[in-house]
């Protein structure tokens, strides 16, 4: 029975966590949408995909490939195995991120208030899938992997490597579309927006999501209290 019970949380925890990856998908496809700047995490693959015949989703996959090698020549004979989970998670990532910009496709961009409505909402999306992400906690992604690895091997608090980490996704996002390109694309004022507003939005998505789920698990343990005790009275 308790081992039914353990499965049952775990393969919760996973369908949750899915369900915050579709909806960060959808932040990221909302946040190009506006073409005012993407997320720091999304700003690298789109910049690749406007010069490269690739999707944004299928470089945000080669990308995460890339964190994991990372993480594993950091880490060495620290790295755990189980962080290989990483890669199917990308992989899924990936193709909702590209279903996502498909879906997204036929809304109008319209004047400029207007993409600030749409960038605002994948704001608001990327945090809440993160924080779906976190209160899942089933897998890390590659990228904050990479992160936790850096301070395993380092002192360096985990919020002050993560800005280190998102400048310097902004930072590449840069110099590519500067080379490439020729024109800063993909980096606007909607990135400097995400990257402040994203953090704070996700903790306080944490804590309510945190209270739900506790408010949840009281009433599902009376419930049971109340089942067992009409069961011995019957």
């Amino acid at each position: 029975m308790q081992i039914n019970k353990t499965w049952k949380n775990r393969i919760g925890r996973y369908v949750f966590f899915c369900m915050g990856l579709f909806v960060m998908a959808f932040g990221v496809a909302f946040s190009i949408k506006a073409d005012l700047g993407t997320s720091p995490i999304s700003s690298v693959p789109y910049v690749i995909s406007l010069f490269a015949p690739l999707t944004v989703g299928n470089i945000t996959i080669l990308m995460h490939c890339v964190f994991i090698a990372i993480q594993i020549l950091i880490l060495r004979r620290r790295y755990q195995p189980v962080q290989l989970m990483q890669l199917p998670v990308a992989v899924i990532f990936g193709y909702m991120t590209d279903f996502a910009i498909w879906a997204t496709n036929g809304i109008p961009e319209g004047a400029y208030w207007e993409r600030w409505v749409i960038c605002v909402i994948g704001i608001v999306l990327v945090a809440f899938g993160v924080s779906m992400e976190v209160t899942a906690n089933a897998v890390t992604l590659a990228g904050e992997g990479v992160v936790l690895a850096v301070c395993k091997v380092l002192p360096i608090k985990f919020g002050n490597m993560k800005v280190i980490f998102d400048v310097s996704l902004v930072a590449t996002a840069c110099i590519l579309s500067l080379g490439f390109l020729h024109n800063l694309e993909g980096v606007r004022e909607g990135t400097v927006a995400a990257a402040i507003l994203v953090g704070l939005l996700a903790k306080r998505f944490n804590r309510l999501l945190a209270m739900g789920l506790e408010k949840h698990r009281k009433r599902k343990d009376q419930g049971q209290v109340d089942g067992r005790s009409a069961f011995s009275h019957s």
